[in-house]
C-alpha cells in the first residue's frame, strides 16, 4: 500500500507527462465523474442517510443535483474556458501575439467537510479536473459511510494515475499537509484553516479557504411575514442548520419579531409536523460531539426558548429551536452555531442592524428580507460579505455562474462554474514576438537620448493603445 508521500510523488510524475492537459482527457474524466454520480445515486443517498439521516429530498438537491449541475456547466463551457484570452495592445506591441493562457497548477489537494460530504468535495474537484490538474481528495472521516463510498467509487470511474483518495482522521490530514502541493482547497472551520495556512506556508502553496461564520438575516420594513417565515425556516433548518451559509441569527424590530414568531411556529409545524423528531424530513446532528457542543451553547444561553428546545442525545436530535431575549454577548452569539438553533435579536433601526453586522467579522453570506428595495439596497451597499441574497436564503450558492466564497474570516478565494476553473488554473501572461519593427525597438537601446525616451514613452502609453489583437 502506498504512503501519502508516494501517492503525491506518483501523481506529480504523471502530471509532468502532460496526460491531463488535452481537452479530450479532461472532458472524458468529467463525463466519467458524471456517470459515477448517476450510476450510484441510490448508494450515495443511503450513505448520506446512514451518516446523519439526511432526507432523500435534501440529499438530492444539495448533494447530487448541485454536483451534476457543476459537471454539466463545466463540460458545456470547457472548450471556451481553455481558449487563450487575447488582450489589448499598445503601438510598441502592435504586431505581437499577446494573450493570457489558463494552465493547470499541477497536483492539488481538496479537503472536504462533513456537512455536505459529497457536494463540497466533488464540486471543487470538477474545477480542478477541468483545469487539467492531478487531484488528491480527502473526504471527512466524520461522515464515515460517505467517506468509504467515495473512496470505493473514485478509482472505479476516474484515472487512478491522475486522481487519488486519501482517508483518515486529523493526524492523517496533518501528515498529508507536510507534502508539497501546487494548491490546497479546504472547506471547514476557521480553527482548522489556520493550521492549513501554516502547513501551506512552508512550501508557499496557494490556498483557497471556504469557511463560515455567523451569517446574519435582517428583516426590516414592509415584508410578507408568512413568506419570510417559511423561507427563513427552510434556509435555517435545512440539513438541521448544518450549513455554512445558513442564517445564523436574525435582526429585526420588536414588532416584527412578535409577528414573526407565530408565523415561524406555523411554518415549522407545516414542515415537520407536531412531533419533529418523527419527521423523515429533518436531518440529525452528525455526531455525539457536535450534539453536545450545540446543547452546551443552548444551556449557556441566557435567552428564552420560544420554539423547540427538545432534544434526544441517543438519536442525536435537536428540535428546530428559536431563542429570543438574548444579549449581544450571549453564548449563542460567540461562534457560528451550525445547528438548528435560531437566535432573534431586536434592533431599533436599520442602521443599528447594519452597525451590529459591521462590528463583527465579515460573514460568508448576508440576507435581508424586505419588500422595500431601498432597504435591500441600503444593506447591500453598507455591509460586506462573501455572498448576498435578498428575500431568501442559501439559494444564491446554487447558481454556477456566481462565484461562491468568503471574505476575511469567512474565507479566501472562490469557486463554482468558471470560478472553479480559474481557481485551479495559472493565468499565464504570454507575448509572442517576431522580428519586425526592429527600428522601433532601437528606441530602447543605448546610447539613450531624450528624443528616444520621449518616443518610447509615447509608443508604450495608453494613448497609443491599439485595438488590433
Amino acid at each position: 500500500m502506498e504512503t501519502q508521500s508516494q501517492v503525491v510523488d506518483r501523481l506529480r510524475s504523471v502530471f509532468r507527462t502532460g496526460i491531463t492537459i488535452p481537452e479530450q482527457f479532461r472532458r472524458t474524466q468529467l463525463t466519467k465523474l458524471m456517470s459515477m454520480i448517476k450510476d450510484n445515486e441510490e448508494l450515495i443517498l443511503k450513505a448520506l442517510h446512514k451518516d446523519f439521516a439526511k432526507p432523500k429530498f435534501e440529499a438530492v438537491i444539495s448533494e447530487v443535483e448541485i454536483v451534476t449541475n457543476e459537471l454539466h456547466y463545466a463540460i458545456a463551457n470547457l472548450a471556451s474556458w481553455m481558449k487563450p484570452e487575447y488582450v489589448g495592445k499598445n503601438l510598441a506591441t502592435k504586431l505581437d501575439d499577446c494573450s493570457v493562457r489558463r494552465e493547470p497548477l499541477g497536483v492539488v489537494l481538496i479537503i472536504g467537510p462533513w456537512n455536505y460530504p459529497l457536494q463540497l468535495l466533488i464540486a471543487p474537484m470538477v474545477g480542478a479536473i477541468a483545469a487539467g490538474n492531478c487531484v488528491i481528495i480527502k473526504p471527512s472521516e466524520i461522515t464515515a459511510a460517505t467517506d468509504s463510498l467515495i473512496a470505493e467509487l473514485i478509482p472505479k470511474y476516474l484515472s487512478q494515475d491522475c486522481y487519488a483518495v486519501v482517508r483518515g482522521g486529523a493526524e492523517d490530514t496533518k501528515a498529508l499537509l507536510q507534502n508539497r502541493f501546487d494548491h490546497i482547497f479546504f472547506t471547514g472551520s476557521q480553527s482548522v484553516a489556520r493550521s492549513i495556512l501554516l502547513a501551506a506556508s512552508v512550501h508557499l502553496t496557494p490556498v483557497t479557504l471556504e469557511l463560515g461564520g455567523k451569517s446574519p438575516c435582517i428583516i426590516y420594513g414592509e415584508v410578507s411575514i408568512a413568506a419570510a417565515a417559511r423561507r427563513l425556516a427552510w434556509a435555517k433548518f435545512f440539513n438541521a442548520g448544518q450549513s455554512c451559509i445558513a442564517p445564523d441569527y436574525v435582526l429585526c424590530s420588536l414588532a416584527t419579531r412578535d409577528a414573526l414568531l407565530p408565523a415561524l411556529r406555523e411554518a415549522l409545524e407545516d414542515f415537520y409536523g407536531k412531533e419533529p423528531q418523527s419527521s423523515p424530513d429533518l436531518c440529525r446532528i452528525v455526531s455525539p460531539r457536535h450534539w453536545t457542543r450545540l446543547m452546551e451553547l443552548l444551556r449557556r444561553s441566557s435567552g428564552r426558548v420560544v420554539l423547540g428546545g427538545e432534544s434526544n442525545e441517543e438519536d442525536k436530535y435537536i428540535a428546530p429551536t428559536v431563542v429570543v431575549d438574548l444579549a449581544e454577548d450571549d453564548a449563542l452569539m460567540e461562534q457560528e452555531i451550525f445547528g438548528p438553533i435560531l437566535p432573534i435579536l431586536t434592533v431599533d433601526s436599520l442602521q443599528k442592524g447594519i452597525d451590529f453586522i459591521n462590528c463583527k467579522e465579515k460573514p460568508l453570506a448576508l440576507y435581508v428580507f424586505s419588500e422595500e428595495s431601498s432597504v435591500v439596497n441600503t444593506v447591500l451597499e453598507n455591509t460586506y460579505s462573501g455572498g448576498f441574497c435578498s428575500n431568501d436564503g442559501i439559494i444564491h450558492m446554487t447558481l454556477p455562474s456566481l462565484p461562491f466564497g468568503g471574505v476575511g474570516a469567512s474565507g479566501m478565494g472562490s469557486y463554482h462554474g468558471r470560478w472553479s476553473f480559474e481557481t485551479f488554473s495559472h493565468q499565464r501572461a504570454c507575448m509572442l514576438r517576431g522580428w519586425a519593427l526592429e527600428r522601433l525597438n532601437s528606441l530602447r537601446y543605448p546610447p539613450y537620448t531624450e528624443d528616444k525616451l520621449s518616443w518610447l514613452r509615447w509608443t508604450t502609453s495608453s494613448k497609443s493603445s491599439c485595438s488590433l489583437m
